[in-house]
């Protein structure tokens, strides 16, 4: 391994030469209490940022085995670790000047939300931590006073201030371990006490606006219906209270603006931890939550959508339902398999983001339109088979139809962002006007207590063959936009109604992810269902860097649940069925 000393050296002479030099520079240098990597060097100045990942021995980095000998702890010490550098590497970001994005110092940003990213890696008290830099020039000539000023001035400095546990705040970086502590004992209580989530009291569920994640400022603060109260003792926090939803149906009803999306907003985001001062700390929702919605345009390849839509007049098959322009109904219903396809035990709905002809039919379409006419077996139908035979729980938002009375286990109304429990109340209204429509002769098959049927058995083997035209491309392009959309070889495909994605980097580990699966896992024999659960024991095992053949790992990706690995592996229009 070179040295420090050498590096310094290596700059000097490459001083003043034109850019492809700094290639010279690729290769690992002691630091004396760390290792400096240079693992990737950009094209030109105005590329994308060379890679770069500083390796501190367990005996130097110091931390605790108590605090990583758990997956969720060690992903809570790689997340303190990734903000507490990247708040000492912000200020000294472009410190060093040139041309382009000479003098980059950047690590990932991290949300609300703790997620696991390739940013920084915690194994066996070995702290690894990669980051970007964009290696300054004058035009295109190398400008090494500049960088030697980043690697061997600003760089060490946040090093020692954030990757030593002798200098950072232990009290902090103590309560983050604590706080996952208490999450996962939550997590864990879910099943034990028949729950699938739990909102504490005092929790902050509305957000600053639409496009920040953080806590709004004087808002309303969560408090339970007595009825629906749970206490749980929590490890750390000691005694807490809050609002259990039972497994089974539960309905939120409530006029507009009363906060009905906003309680499902914070289940759906509920699946990750949330880190303190967030106002949803204490929000945990079954980790396979799944929030369904109609998805109008989405490619869907081979799913069995029958249990809700068959006997197309077009005679089209709906065991292995194939199309490029998918509907709202059957987009939903492809959304709903894929989603127990998963292995999802919680579906999340909003009446206001469905299909109108999947969810319900009233009994005046009911009786014009007779069922041997109507293709779709609506939700309402299916939800209570849903839960019985399949253990599938949901929770639901209507505001305008009170058909899912009769179905709903719990059904709460949100008044003025508060909680009601009015399931007894609610109850006798639908029995009442059961009996009204009865005195009629007009009857309630399609919305009342009759429309419970058993979930029917439903194909769940589905064999993607390999794509060989792309397994004998070279180079296989990758681009992502945001959390919308990524790009495989040039092949787009739509993630914006993926709401639980929340992180730009999940939608970039998302593309590395479907390209591994096409190139490695693909072949006719696994089913996607077995894709997703090898990928997923993949990477608990060995994590995001098993997606890399080379050293050469991205920084900037975070881990997305099996069920957007999944979703994502179904919305790709070159999947083959």
């Amino acid at each position: 391994m070179n040295t420090a000393t050498e590096l310094r050296t290596k700059l000097r002479n490459i001083d003043h030469r034109g850019y492809p030099a700094y290639k010279e520079l690729k290769g690992q240098y002691n630091f004396g209490d760390y290792v400096l990597s240079i693992d990737h060097v950009q094209g030109d100045p105005f590329a994308a940022p060379s890679r770069l990942s500083v390796i501190v021995k367990k005996e130097k980095a110091g931390f605790p085995a108590d605090y990583y000998d758990t997956h969720a702890k060690r992903i809570t010490l790689q997340d303190h670790l990734t903000r507490l550098f990247g708040r000492w590497v912000s200020g000294g970001s472009f410190q060093a000047k040139g041309s382009g994005k000479s003098g980059l110092l950047s690590v990932s940003r991290c949300g609300q939300q703790v997620l696991e990213r390739t940013a920084m890696r915690v194994q066996e008290g070995n702290v690894t931590l990669r980051f970007e830099a964009g290696f300054p020039a004058n035009g295109r000539t190398i400008n090494a006073r500049e960088l030697e000023k980043m690697l061997f001035d600003i760089l060490p400095e946040c090093v020692r201030k954030s990757l030593y546990y002798t200098n950072i705040d232990k009290e902090k970086l103590k309560q983050a371990i604590w706080l996952c502590e208490d999450q996962q004992y939550i997590r864990k209580c879910l099943s034990e006490r028949e729950l699938c989530a739990f909102i504490a009291d005092g929790s902050v569920l509305p957000r600053e606006s639409g496009v920040s994640e953080k806590p709004m400022k004087g808002a309303v603060t969560f408090l339970s219906p007595e009825s629906l109260k749970f206490s749980l003792n929590l490890p750390h926090r000691g005694e807490i209270c809050g609002m259990g939803i039972p497994k089974g149906i539960t309905l939120f009803v409530g006029g507009g603006y009363h906060g009905k999306s906003t309680i499902l907003q914070a289940l759906q985001n509920g699946v990750y931890n949330h880190i303190a001062g967030d106002g949803r700390e204490f929000v945990i929702t079954d980790s396979t939550a799944f929030k369904l919605r109609a998805e109008d345009g989405r490619s869907i390849t081979g799913v069995d959508i029958s249990p809700f839509i068959k006997n197309l007049p077009n005679k089209k098959d709906t065991v292995h339902f194939s199309t490029e322009d998918a509907s709202g109904s059957t987009s939903q219903a492809a959304n709903l398999m894929e989603a127990l396809e998963s292995g999802s035990e919680l579906i999340l709905i909003d009446e206001d983001t469905s299909a109108t002809n999947f969810m319900v039919r009233d009994q005046l379409m009911a009786q014009v339109i007779t069922p041997g006419e109507e293709p779709i077996t609506p939700f309402i139908n299916r939800v209570r088979g849903m839960y019985e035979d399949l253990g599938v729980s949901s929770v639901i938002v209507a505001g305008s139809s009170g058909a899912f009375f009769h179905m709903a286990d719990t059904i709460i109304q949100m008044k003025e962002y508060v909680p009601i429990d009015i399931t007894e109340r609610a109850k006798q209204a639908a029995e009442a006007y059961d009996k009204a429509a009865e005195d009629k002769g007009a009857g309630s098959e399609e919305t009342g207590s009759k429309a419970m049927t058993e979930f029917p058995e439903f194909n769940r083997k589905r064999c993607p063959s390999p794509d060989m035209a792309l397994r004998k491309e070279d180079r296989i392009k990758i681009k992502t936009m945001g959390t919308s959309e990524l790009s495989l070889a040039k092949e787009s495909v739509e993630l914006r109604y993926l709401e639980q994605l929340k992180d730009q980097e999940q939608t970039a580990a998302l593309a590395y992810v479907l390209k591994y699966a096409e190139l490695k896992l693909m072949d006719g024999k696994k089913d996607i269902r077995q894709i997703g659960d090898f990928l997923e024991e993949q990477l608990d095992g060995k994590g995001l860097e098993s997606l890399f053949e080379r050293g050469d790992v991205s920084a900037q990706l975070a881990r997305p649940r099996k069920q957007e690995i999944m979703a994502c592996i179904n919305r790709y229009r070159r999947l083959k069925i």
